[in-house]
C-alpha cells in the first residue's frame, strides 16, 4: 500500500444508506466533504454531480477532513501509512480472511476504506442499522449479494463469521473478506478453531510515534533481542515527551486543536466505551459501576492488581472485577501483564499487573494535562510505564513469532517493569522518569540476569535522559525517544 499524502488521497468519512464509503477524487485542491446518501450503497466519486443509479445529487460542504496529522505537533492535514497496511495486504495475497483489530477510534475505518477502494471490494458496516438488520436476518443473502467485501465493527452480527466461514470452505481464493473488529474477535466472540486456517488476525492500535512521525516500524525489539546497540551517544532528550504522553494515540484525539478539546474527546470516548459499546460483548446493567471500574483501573495501571480493593469500592463482589476486566481486555483498553516467574522458583511475586494500551485515555481519567505533571513528576511513572508498554505491544503486532510480555518482581523488592520473551530468550526493560541513572536502578536487570543466565541477552532502562550508554556488558541506559527514532550504529561500528 502506498503511502497516502495529503496531495493524493481523501476519504470522506460518510456513507449511504447501507453503509459503504463515499470516496473522493484523489486530489487535495477539491478535498471537500461528498455526503450523498445513494440508496443502493454505490461508491460516489467527485467526476458525477449526481450518483448514477440512486440520482441523488452530492451535497459538498466546506470542511476539510483530517484523518491522520502528520505530526502531532502540527495543524498537517496529512494522511499518513499506517504500518499494519502491509501485513493486512500481504495477508490478502495468499488467506482467505483477514481480521483486522483493534479498539473502536484506532484507524480500522479509514484503514479498511483505502483497501476496499484499492482492491475494488464492496464496503458494508455493521454500525449501519440497515446493514446490521439484512446481517441478523439473512446473512448468507448479504454475503453473497455482496460478493468479495469489507465488513466493518462484524461484532455487531458475530453470525455472520460461520457464514462467512461456509462460503470460504467452498471457495479457497485467497483476500475475500476483510473484517473489522473493535473487540477480540477469538477471545469469547468467536471460537479460533472455527476459522482454523481460514483466517489471519492483525491489530491495528492507536498511532504509534513512529507512525506520527513519519517514520518506518521501529525495530527496537529485533535490536534489544540481537543486544545491538552503541555504547555511547549523546542523542538530546526525548522531543515532547509529556505532550506525547497526555496527547496518546487515537486519531481523532491527535487531531483535537487543543488540550481540553482532546481530554473531552477521551472522556467522551471513555463514557461510550463504559455504556454502550460494550453492550456488543455482554449485557451490562450496572453501568455507572463500570464507568467507576474504568476510573479505578486509571489509578491502578501501572500497579500490581488488587481485586479485592477495586471490589471493595465498587460495592461488588471480586468475580465481577475479573469478569468486567475481561470486557476491557476483549475491547483492547486495557491489559492484565502477567508476572514472569519459573516454577522452581518462590522468591518472585506472581501477581498480575493492570496496563492502559493508550496514555491518552488513561490521563484523560486521572485528569492528568501536561502542566499536572510538568509541576509534579511523581505523577508521571505510572503513565510514563503504560506510553512504552502500549508503544512495544505497537512493535510487537507487526513483528513475526510469539514474543510474550511479562514484568518481574521477587520479594527483595527488584523490580523490572517488562520481561520480553521469545524463543527462551528474555529482553528486561525498566522504565525511570528520572533524567540521571545510578548503579541502584539496574538492580532488579542485574537480578534477572544472574537468574536466567545465557537466556539473558540484554537489559534497558529507558528514562528521561540525553544520550546512550552502555553501564554494563549488557545493561544500557537511552532516552525515551529511542523507542521509535532510527537505529543507529552497532557497538562493532561504533
Amino acid at each position: 500500500m502506498r503511502d497516502w499524502t495529503a496531495s493524493d488521497a481523501r476519504l470522506d468519512g460518510s456513507r449511504c444508506a447501507i453503509g459503504r464509503p463515499q470516496i473522493r477524487d484523489r486530489t487535495a485542491s477539491d478535498a471537500r466533504l461528498d455526503d450523498p446518501e445513494c440508496t443502493n450503497g454505490l461508491l460516489h466519486t467527485r467526476e458525477r454531480t449526481t450518483c448514477s443509479n440512486c440520482m441523488r445529487p452530492r451535497r459538498p460542504t466546506q470542511q476539510t477532513v483530517i484523518l491522520f496529522p502528520h505530526d502531532i505537533f502540527m495543524n498537517s492535514p496529512t494522511v499518513i501509512q499506517r504500518h499494519a497496511a502491509q501485513p493486512v495486504l500481504d495477508a490478502m495475497t495468499d488467506t482467505r480472511i483477514i481480521a483486522l483489530v483493534g479498539p473502536r477510534q484506532s484507524g480500522k475505518t479509514t484503514l479498511s476504506q483505502l483497501i476496499a477502494d484499492q482492491h475494488q471490494l464492496t464496503y458494508l458496516t455493521l454500525d449501519n442499522s440497515q446493514t446490521r438488520r439484512t446481517a441478523l436476518d439473512d446473512p448468507t443473502g448479504l454475503i453473497r449479494s455482496s460478493g468479495d467485501a469489507v465488513i466493518d465493527e462484524i461484532q455487531r452480527a458475530p453470525e455472520l463469521i460461520l457464514t462467512l466461514k461456509q462460503l470460504v470452505d467452498h471457495d479457497n481464493r485467497p483476500g475475500q473478506f476483510l473484517i473489522t473488529g473493535s473487540v477480540d474477535l477469538f477471545r469469547g466472540t468467536v471460537s479460533p478453531d472455527s476459522l482454523a486456517g481460514r483466517v489471519e488476525a492483525i491489530e491495528l492500535l492507536p498511532l504509534s510515534q513512529a507512525e506520527m512521525e513519519n517514520l518506518p516500524p521501529s525495530d527496537f525489539v529485533e535490536r534489544a533481542f540481537r543486544n545491538d546497540f552503541i555504547s555511547w551517544k549523546d542523542t538530546g532528550p526525548t522531543s515532547d515527551l509529556l505532550k506525547r504522553i497526555v496527547t496518546g494515540g487515537y486519531p481523532e484525539a491527535v487531531a483535537r486543536s487543543s488540550p481540553n478539546r482532546r481530554q473531552k474527546w477521551l472522556k467522551a470516548y471513555a463514557h461510550a466505551l463504559s455504556t454502550r459499546d460494550i453492550q456488543d460483548l455482554s449485557s451490562v446493567d450496572k453501568t455507572d459501576e463500570l464507568s467507576s471500574l474504568l476510573e479505578h483501573a486509571a489509578l491502578a495501571s501501572g500497579q500490581l492488581l488488587n481485586y479485592s480493593s477495586i471490589a471493595s469500592a465498587l460495592g461488588v463482589n471480586r468475580s465481577t472485577v475479573e469478569r468486567w476486566l475481561v470486557l476491557l481486555e476483549q475491547m483492547f483498553i486495557l491489559r492484565r501483564v502477567r508476572a514472569w516467574h519459573r516454577n522452581e522458583s518462590r522468591r518472585l511475586i506472581k501477581t498480575p499487573k493492570l496496563h492502559f494500551l493508550d496514555s491518552g485515555l488513561l490521563c484523560a481519567l486521572r485528569n492528568l494535562s501536561v502542566e499536572d505533571i510538568r509541576t509534579d513528576r511523581n505523577r508521571l511513572g505510572d503513565v510514563l510505564e503504560s506510553f512504552v508498554y502500549s508503544e512495544l505491544l505497537k512493535m510487537i503486532s507487526l513483528m513475526s513469532g510469539t514474543i510474550r510480555i511479562s514484568h518481574y518482581r521477587d520479594k527483595a523488592q527488584n523490580e523490572i517493569d517488562f520481561v520480553l520473551e521469545q524463543a527462551g530468550k528474555l529482553v528486561g526493560i525498566e522504565v525511570k522518569s528520572t533524567a540521571s541513572l545510578k548503579p541502584a536502578h539496574f538492580n532488579g536487570l542485574r537480578q534477572l540476569r544472574e537468574a536466567t543466565g545465557s537466556a539473558f541477552v540484554s537489559g534497558i532502562i529507558l528514562h528521561d535522559g540525553d544520550r546512550i550508554q552502555r553501564f554494563d556488558e549488557n545493561l544500557y541506559g537511552m532516552p525515551m525517544d529511542q523507542l521509535w527514532s532510527p537505529g543507529t550504529e552497532t557497538p562493532d561500528s561504533a
